[in-house]
Parts: C-alpha cells; sequence; structure tokens
C-alpha cells in the first residue's frame, strides 16, 4: 500500500487561486487508465506517456495521486527492452499497453525517479531496479549512439529530443526505429548535448545510488559521469560565446543559439562556471531569452528563430521548458528566477482566461490557438475544439506555486518556501507527515506534525529534514537579478 500524499493551498491572492484552481481541475481530465494502471498522461491532445514529460509530470504530480506517478515511472521500466532501451512513448489502445521505440523522446527520468524513492516510502527493491534500468540504459545508448568517437552521443531523428520543427535539425528524419546510425542526411547523426548528458545524468544518479546503499562502486560512476562533462565542455562549449552547440555528422557546429544549455542544467551535465554565464549572457539577456514572455526555444535575434504558434521548437516558448526550468535553474543557485519565471506564467496563463495551452507568443504572451487533435492555428471563434489542460504548462503552475509559497519533497528533504505578499495558507502530507506554512504574507510560520518548527521572514525558503530539522534557508525572492 502506498503512504499517504495530499496537497491543500489557500490565497487571498485571487488571480493565483484562480489559475492554481484550474490547474487542478483540469490535471483531473489527463488521469487514464492504461491496462487497469492509472496514469497521468500528456493532455491538450497528447493521449500518451512521454519519456521526456511524463515521469516528470507524474512526479509533480504525486502529493495529488501517488500511483498515477508511480506508474508514470514503472510503466517505462516495465517496458524496457532486454537490451536496455526505453520506449521513447508509451500508448493505450483498447486497453492494450503499447511501448514505443521509434524515438528516444527526450529522458526527464532519473531526478523524479529518484525523488519517488522517498515518496513510496523508500523501497529498497525499487531502488535496486531502477539503478539496473539506469545501467541497462546507459549501456544501449554508448553502444548504439556513440557514433563519433570523440565522447559524445548522437541524436538520430527530431524526436529524439522532442523538438518537433526545430530547424537546426534541417531534413533530418521525425523517427528512427533502427540502432544503425541513418545516413544521407545533412545534419544526423548530429553530436548531441542532450543526448550526451542523459548518460551523464543516467551515471551521476546510479552513483547517488550506491552511495545510499553502501555500494564501493559509487566513486566508479562518478568516475563515469565526469567523463562524460568533460567531454561535453571540451566538444560542444563555445567558450567565447557561452554556451552549448550541437555538431553535425561532419563535426560543424550547428550555429543556433538555442535553449537547451538550460536542459543541461535539468541534467546537471554542465559546471556551475558554465551554468553561470549562459544564465547572465543569454538567459537574462533581453534581446535572446528574456523577452517579455520568457524561455523562447531558440534566442529571439537569432536568424533561426520563428514566432509560429503550432507545435514548434524554433521560437515559441513552450509549458515543458517552464516545467525543466525549476530543477535546471535550482540546481545551480538560481531560485529566484525560478520565482520570477512562475509569475510571468502565472501572469499568461491568468490574461488568456486560464486556458493551459503548449505555447505562448514571447513578446506578447498570448496563447497559442490550436486545434486539440493536429495542433495546427485555429481562430478562437473557429468553433473547434482549441487546445485546452496541455499537462506541462498545469503542472509548471502548480509546481511553480510549490516552489514559491508551498511545501514539496526533493530527496528525502522538505522545502518550505515563504513567498511573500498576501496570506496564505499551504500544507502538504507525504513522508508519513503532515508539513504546514501559516503566512499573513510579510512572516510566515511552519509546522510538522503540528509542532511549530518556528517563523521566518518571507521571501525565503526554509529547507529541513522529514522530520523538521532545520538544515538551511535561502533566498528566492528578487533583490537584483531579475527575469
Amino acid at each position: 500500500m502506498l503512504p499517504e500524499t495530499s496537497v491543500f493551498f489557500r490565497t487571498e491572492d485571487e488571480k493565483l487561486q484562480r489559475v492554481y484552481d484550474t490547474a487542478e481541475k483540469k490535471c483531473r481530465l489527463n488521469l487514464k487508465d492504461f491496462g487497469g494502471s492509472t496514469v497521468l498522461v500528456e493532455g491538450g491532445g497528447y493521449e500518451k506517456i512521454w519519456l521526456e514529460t511524463q515521469p516528470m509530470g507524474g512526479e509533480m504530480y504525486a502529493l495529488r495521486s501517488l500511483e498515477a506517478a508511480r506508474n508514470n515511472i514503472g510503466l517505462f521500466m516495465r517496458y524496457q527492452r532486454a537490451d536496455g532501451r526505453l520506449p521513447g512513448s508509451i500508448q493505450c489502445v483498447e486497453g492494450r499497453v503499447e511501448p514505443q521505440f521509434n524515438k528516444y523522446q527526450g529522458f526527464c527520468f532519473p531526478f523524479p525517479a529518484l525523488n519517488l524513492y522517498y515518496l513510496i516510502g523508500k523501497d529498497g527493491d525499487y531502488l535496486e531496479q531502477l539503478k539496473d534500468c539506469l545501467i541497462r540504459f546507459d549501456d544501449c545508448l554508448w553502444r548504439t549512439r556513440n557514433v563519433s568517437g570523440n565522447g559524445l552521443l548522437s541524436s538520430f531523428c527530431v524526436y529524439d529530443t522532442g523538438e518537433d520543427l526545430a530547424l537546426r535539425y534541417g531534413d533530418a528524419p521525425c523517427w528512427w526505429e533502427r540502432d544503425e546510425a541513418p545516413e544521407g542526411y545533412e545534419i544526423v547523426p548530429m553530436q548531441s548535448m542532450d543526448v550526451t548528458s542523459w548518460s551523464f545524468a543516467a551515471r551521476q544518479t546510479v552513483a547517488r545510488i550506491c552511495r545510499m546503499q553502501g555500494d564501493a562502486a559509487a566513486e566508479a560512476w562518478e568516475r563515469k559521469a565526469r567523463t562524460v562533462a568533460d567531454a561535453l565542455r571540451r566538444e560542444l562549449w563555445d567558450r567565447k560565446r557561452g554556451a552549448l552547440y550541437d555538431r553535425d555528422r561532419t563535426g560543424k557546429t550547428v550555429d543556433i543559439l538555442c535553449h537547451n544549455t538550460l536542459r543541461c542544467m535539468y541534467w546537471g551535465s554542465i559546471s556551475r562556471r558554465m551554468a553561470e554565464r549562459f544564465v547572465k549572457e543569454h538567459l537574462l539577456n533581453p534581446s535572446e531569452f528574456r523577452t517579455p514572455f520568457p524561455l523562447p526555444s531558440v534566442a529571439a535575434n537569432d536568424p533561426a528563430f520563428r514566432n509560429a504558434p503550432e507545435n514548434n521548437w524554433s521560437g515559441q516558448p513552450q509549458g515543458l521548458t517552464y516545467q525543466r526550468a525549476i530543477l535546471a535553474l535550482e540546481r545551480y543557485g538560481y531560485s529566484r528566477i525560478v520565482t520570477g519565471l512562475g509569475e510571468k506564467l502565472m501572469d499568461a496563463v491568468y490574461a488568456n482566461g486560464c486556458r493551459f495551452t503548449q505555447q505562448y507568443d514571447p513578446f506578447t504572451g498570448r496563447a497559442s490557438l490550436v486545434r486539440m487533435t493536429d495542433h495546427q492555428p485555429v481562430a478562437e471563434d473557429s468553433g473547434e475544439a482549441i487546445q485546452d489542460a496541455y499537462g506541462p504548462t498545469m503542472l509548471a503552475c502548480l509546481e511553480y506555486t510549490a516552489h514559491h509559497y508551498g511545501i514539496h519533497p526533493h530527496l528525502g528533504q522538505v522545502w518550505f518556501s515563504l513567498g511573500s505578499g498576501t496570506p496564505y495558507e499551504y500544507e502538504a502530507v507525504f513522508y508519513d507527515h503532515r508539513y504546514e506554512i501559516r503566512s499573513n504574507g510579510q512572516r510566515a510560520e511552519i509546522r510538522a506534525d503540528g509542532k511549530t518548527l518556528g517563523s521566518w521572514k518571507c521571501g525565503r525558503r526554509v529547507v529541513t529534514d522529514e522530520n523538521g530539522r532545520l538544515l538551511r534557508t535561502e533566498r528566492i525572492e528578487e533583490t537584483g537579478e531579475t527575469i
């Protein structure tokens, strides 16, 4: 039996409350039955669970449905092939669950899978299964995607990294089922910062699990992870421009400034100095990624930028990027930027009538309206079913709330985020404990199991262990850098 989890939030900020309540309500529309297992599909017309979104999405939804969180991760491990490859997506047709191996479709898997270990009660069998899954997946990557021989792994098709219609992929195929590299294309096999970072994330997580188990192999896996990070820096990092750039099949730099260095921050594969340069020189640059509605997929001043409203990773900010940006930035100490991004997202969702779409215009914040079925642009008064309830955008709204005004679990820790402003209450149950925040908007009190742990001035995050023992505090609201 799974432990109890729940979450409750009330605020006097009417706009925030409406966005939060609507996201919670519409998220329930994405709970589906996959052959007897409850899962949270991506939604907004996407009725599958994808490796790039739904392990992360399920884990973010865990306090509302721990069963769905477990299944969103467990199904990928259950359908891992004997050769170690994980399905890029899983669908359910007439009650029959079908894993699909025609693309990798990203890898937002290691962190949420490890975080789930703590949420389900530190199940040792689950932890061992996860370690074995990651080791076999990493082995599969190096056996099939080590094309260049320079320590980098390659992407074979557009959907390997989930960047539909991205111009930087040139004439690459959308899907690629074979393990052999494609031939005769302009860009692919592409030496990829994403695919290479997957190996880093897998190896680093295996090292962490080994330490948790008292396994002496931890240091060896750390060395393997560092080897990957070294290759990424050596081969793809542009020292003059402060960003990572992929290389095409000939080794030529794909000279498009895309947001994917931020993705690498999600996987933790770059150094703090590299992250600092990308954030300060690019992410906070109004001409590039700090547009009025931030985080376009490609820098707004890059010749390859396209402000296209359909599912297109050549320009408009994506709900999925907002979802991934939380961990990416917090890994490197940029919690205050996370707070700013959350406020931008909430404002845009509210201004668009609490419609949760996949993309938003980077200059106006207007929701990009597309059909639910084929995700092509459509007029609001067309009478057609327009995209809404897109999971990554809804979950991002809920998660940004938890990281600014709430409580969330982080690898066995409890993060109490004490945002300033109007009064609010936040309660969460996990780790077999009940945690609470009571805030008047200026000062907040936190509790564990009814016991007061202390009170702090708002604008800070208080981090404790599961029993409420103080570990550290940090600022989460801006004093200088801004998004």
